[in-house]
């Protein structure tokens, strides 16, 4: 709607977890480095959490992006499954859903590792939103990590998921899972510095080459109602521009993320 007015090629602020918009923030950047060295050093299992609307997701397929050309990987974008369920879908992302005999999930994902071992292939698992496993299911992933040759693991699990996910971990039957996380990271929220070249690297992926969009007290708002939150910030800054725009205005102001906070109820 307002692409041609500013510019664009494309909405900037899109909701959708694309990843040739992702900023390196210090917190991403940070995060996606721990992730490439503990994959890369073969630890068993991996976490990282976040607050709703930190950039989880989108880290997880940059992650991807970055694993594809040494690692295969198994991506399982919603894992509030039973075990059977897990294992199967498991199977189905490792493209050997037929090989499957008799319900025995564990020998047939054994069978497979041990093929990319030969190949010096590794193998990640990868699953997003992980404080929705349930307890069985958690304990499931648990057994695969079990599966190793004498010198090393054969697959290296990553569990993305909101704080919850530490409330899970904590509880007693979930105490050996726990010790077995090698390497944890929590996604911090863009501060206020962060906010502005935010805006500016989204704005100029999208094709904007002018000066900057959002003004000063536009930054100030938007801080304070989205607290550093890319999703909320998101929300804001397109509503914000589509308001601008209806207005015949071109920069966005103060009043117009105000405007945007209360059409979504976020004041």
């Amino acid at each position: 709607m307002y692409e041609r007015y500013y510019g664009l090629s494309e909405k900037p602020f899109s909701l959708t977890p694309d990843t040739g918009f992702f900023y390196q923030s210090f917190t991403h950047k940070e995060a996606l480095n721990v992730l490439r060295v503990a994959i890369g050093s073969g630890e068993g299992f991996i976490k990282v959490t976040g607050e709703v609307g930190t950039g989880k997701t989108l880290l997880c397929r940059k992650l991807l992006q970055a694993l594809e050309l040494n690692f295969d990987t198994v991506y399982i974008p919603n894992p509030y499954m039973g075990c059977n369920a897990l294992f199967h879908a498991i199977l189905v992302e490792m493209g050997i859903a037929d090989r499957l005999n008799k319900a025995n999930y564990l020998t047939c994902i054994n069978e497979y590792l041990i093929e990319n071992a030969r190949r010096n292939r590794g193998t990640v698992i990868i699953l997003d939103e992980a404080q929705s496993i349930p307890q069985e299911s958690l304990e499931a992933i648990r057994l695969l990590s079990n599966l190793e040759t004498s010198k090393r693991k054969l697959v290296q699990i990553v569990l993305f998921g909101q704080p919850e996910l530490d409330a899970m971990l904590a509880k007693s039957n979930a105490r050996q899972l726990k010790q077995r996380i090698g390497h944890a990271y929590q996604l911090k929220p863009l501060n206020q510095v962060s906010i502005r070249s935010y805006l500016q690297h989204r704005v100029s992926l999208a094709g904007y080459r002018g000066p900057e969009l959002f003004d000063d007290g536009a930054l100030r708002r938007l801080y304070k109602l989205s607290q550093g939150i890319p999703r909320i910030i998101n929300v804001l800054c397109n509503k914000a521009l589509m308001l601008s725009y209806a207005s015949g205005e071109f920069y966005v102001k103060g009043k117009h993320i105000e405007a945007a906070a209360a059409d979504s109820q976020m004041q």
